[in-house]
């Protein structure tokens, strides 16, 4: 509904306005005359209306007097199949280059999954204020610089849909990392982004990546320790998403997806097997690298080639990479160590990981991990 009113308004502020008046007026009134035939459309044509009269009254928003000319619809005839589904070009809207990362993240939360400025303050943990700010900002963004409500061209949309897609993941990781209402609100854009664009492989390799990592969040704590995925208890894993999971990923490489999305979505199925295939794991870390250029993947395929070869050979690949101020990068490294036998330069690295981390369950792993070593 808000998608389809910031199309015909060009305005988020107005049509959220209007999309609450709009529901203010069925709660009155549908208990008293009963539920429209088409409820979705008797909502969308009550929300143009009221919009289009305080248009009208405030002559302060002359410039969009072009909205006058709109005929009046009546209320309760619009066809519900006739209203069109702009979710799609409302997430491309959210998510412009022209906005910073942070606000394009916040308007896709507030626009799309529906969350309230206090419940988006809340999840990244900024005051009330400052969010609410940040909105207003990217808001007026988006109406001065005349950003356009539409897909973009085909040779813009590779581009423009990796933001998307990246914008998508950020929600997830941070839900991951503990706040699962973000991860849930993640998988239902991915969802909804699987339902718009059915022919993307990419969109539908990051839904197989987000269904198939979250599966796992139950085992991944456990009162309040973590437990690492070769420990985890298997019978706590989500089976019915792990199944859609790897059904997105068939679809992803039905449609010939060789992406980024589609090579981790495969790496997180060969996780779920009973018995991992580590060379074919480091492989695709491999093939992801050759993609990427990114040393926090070149990490991980020297965890499984850890794993395929021993702890020796990961950690030449690791003691080949820059990248000091990663958690995991030193957790990782500390780890290898701890396996070669070399306790005093493990517990070094664990001490660096534990400055890095954040999150309260990985702190008490890694301080475990320091006892344990200098024990």
């Amino acid at each position: 509904m808000i998608a389809s009113l910031v199309g015909f308004l060009g305005d988020f502020d107005l049509a959220e306005e209007a999309a609450q008046e709009a529901f203010a007026a069925a709660a009155e009134r549908w208990p008293r005359d009963g539920t429209p035939v088409n409820p979705g459309a008797w909502l969308v044509v009550t929300a143009r209306n009221r919009a289009i009269d305080r248009i009208r009254r405030d002559r302060t928003l002359a410039a969009k007097a072009h909205l006058l000319d709109v005929p009046e619809a009546v209320e309760d005839e619009m066809e519900e199949t006739s209203i069109p589904d702009e979710r799609l070009e409302l997430i491309f809207t959210c998510c412009h280059p022209a906005l910073a990362l942070e606000a394009q993240v916040a308007l896709t939360l507030r626009a799309l999954g529906g969350l309230s400025t206090e419940e988006i303050a809340r999840a990244f943990l900024v005051p009330v204020p400052t969010m609410k700010r940040r909105l207003t900002r990217a808001k007026r963004k988006i109406r001065d610089a005349g950003i356009p409500f539409s897909v973009p061209a085909d040779h813009l949309l590779p581009e423009r849909l990796a933001a998307v897609l990246a914008v998508v993941y950020l929600i997830f990781n941070e839900g991951y990392g503990g706040r699962g209402e973000l991860a849930a609100e993640a998988l239902r854009l991915g969802d909804a982004l699987a339902l718009l664009m059915p022919d993307e492989p990419e969109v539908h390799g990051l839904l197989a990546l987000m269904l198939l990592t979250d599966a796992r969040r139950d085992a991944r704590i456990d009162q309040g320790e973590l437990v690492l995925l070769a420990d985890q208890n298997r019978s706590r894993w989500d089976a019915a998403q792990i199944t859609r999971g790897r059904e997105a990923l068939d679809r992803a490489l039905a449609l010939q997806g060789r992406g980024a999305y589609v090579i981790q979505a495969a790496i997180a199925a060969l996780h779920t097997d009973e018995s991992r295939d580590w060379r074919q794991i480091a492989a695709l870390y491999g093939e992801l690298v050759r993609l990427t250029g990114s040393a926090v993947v070149e990490l991980n395929r020297a965890i499984a080639v850890a794993e395929a070869d021993g702890a020796e050979a990961g950690l030449a690949l690791v003691d080949r990479l820059d990248l000091d101020g990663y958690q995991y990068f030193h957790s990782t490294r500390a780890d290898l160590l701890r396996r070669l036998g070399r306790a005093e330069e493990a517990r070094t690295e664990y001490e660096r990981a534990l400055e890095l981390a954040h999150a309260r369950a990985e702190r008490r792993f890694l301080r475990r991990r320091v006892a344990e070593v200098s024990a």
